[in-house]
């Protein structure tokens, strides 16, 4: 009964979401489309997230939450091609901010914080979390990098920095994935932890697991769509709403899948979707944004601004003394939680 209540808050409220943004004003004004469609990105979170727990049972965490990471950032790369097509290249920053520290703070320090409410010490593998400790700290030289030399250079001159550091990036990222996933898969992996029976067979998880990444990108892209108007008839920043509202909701996934597998003492597939989405969006996304916005004629630079610069490695600095022991508990999930609150703070102070 409980599953079918599920389904149909699910079907309802998506189709109800995209009635809403096709239809709207007067029928629905942009606030009543913002609250409709946040309210279908949650069921449709759920839906993503049991899809991955069962992907995850036949594949291992590791990789099941490599995939959670990979579907929940491809909504957000969606959208911020249509973005970076737009020219709008402020926004995207502040959006790939938001997910950065999203998924670094919010994600992560939920799926701590629950996970340690209900086990008093979670582990997961100390040299991945080694590993994904130095990635983070080459995402940030990464940004640190342009911003630095930009003063000194022309705008000519800072899209070629950028788009040999995006080249760059790229390259190191995918020999991660085949370093982690291939060439070391063994040394990474976490110790099997007792599991039950998967939700759905195999293929019908695969298929379930695209039909929910497809719901997520069509409902992230209806809710954005109304974040313009609601920004502006509640008097918030473009950079708050870039860097916050709209990285919480393309986050969205990332939380209700991180969060399920952290309570069910996962907390390696959990760190892999918070962390490993992290560097994702900054070592691939971002740098495959530049590359892209080739195509569209402006280029995108690697540019970001000091705020964003510093909210990055803030993020990046906490989650790497957190995590980096290889263990957790609920009030190092408190600690990052309180990072984001003060950063959320302050960006919506700007």
């Amino acid at each position: 009964m409980k599953r079918y209540g599920f389904t149909i808050g699910l079907i309802g409220s998506f189709l109800l979401s995209g009635v809403a943004h096709y239809v709207g004003a007067p029928v629905f004004n942009s606030t009543v489309q913002f609250i409709i469609a946040a309210i279908a990105i949650i069921f449709v979170a759920g839906f993503l997230g049991k899809a991955t727990e069962s992907v995850a049972h036949y594949a291992g965490e590791r990789l099941g939450g490599f995939l959670n990471a990979t579907f929940g950032n491809a909504a957000e790369l969606i959208i911020a091609i249509f973005l970076v097509k737009d020219g709008l290249f402020e926004v995207v920053k502040a959006s790939i901010t938001g997910s950065i520290i999203g998924n670094m703070l919010l994600v992560l320090g939920l799926s701590v914080l629950l996970g340690g409410l209900k086990y008093k010490e979670q582990h997961f593998n100390i040299k991945l979390a080694g590993h994904n400790a130095s990635l983070m700290l080459l995402a940030v030289i990464a940004l640190f990098v342009p911003a630095t030399f930009a003063r000194s250079f022309t705008t000519h001159e800072t899209a070629n920095l950028s788009v040999i550091v995006s080249v760059i990036l790229i390259v190191a990222y995918l020999l991660w994935l085949f370093f982690s996933m291939v060439t070391h898969k063994n040394e990474l992996a976490d110790e099997v932890v007792e599991q039950g029976e998967a939700a759905w067979s195999k293929g019908t998880s695969i298929l379930f697991l695209v039909v929910a990444t497809a719901m997520v990108a069509f409902d992230s892209e209806w809710l954005v769509s109304t974040l313009e108007s609601f920004s502006h008839q509640y008097g918030l920043s473009e950079l708050f709403v870039g860097a916050f509202l709209i990285a919480i909701v393309g986050n969205a996934a990332e939380h209700s899948a991180a969060v399920m597998m952290a309570r069910k003492n996962k907390m390696g597939a959990a760190v892999e979707i918070a962390i490993g989405s992290s560097l994702q969006i900054s070592l691939f996304v971002a740098p495959l944004l530049v590359l892209l916005s080739l195509i569209f004629g402006n280029t995108m630079d690697l540019v970001f601004s000091n705020f964003e610069i510093v909210a990055i490695a803030v993020a990046a600095f906490i989650a790497k003394s957190i995590s980096q022991d290889g263990s957790t508990n609920w009030f190092e999930g408190v600690l990052l939680l309180v990072v984001y609150l003060i950063l959320g703070i302050a960006f919506f102070l700007v």
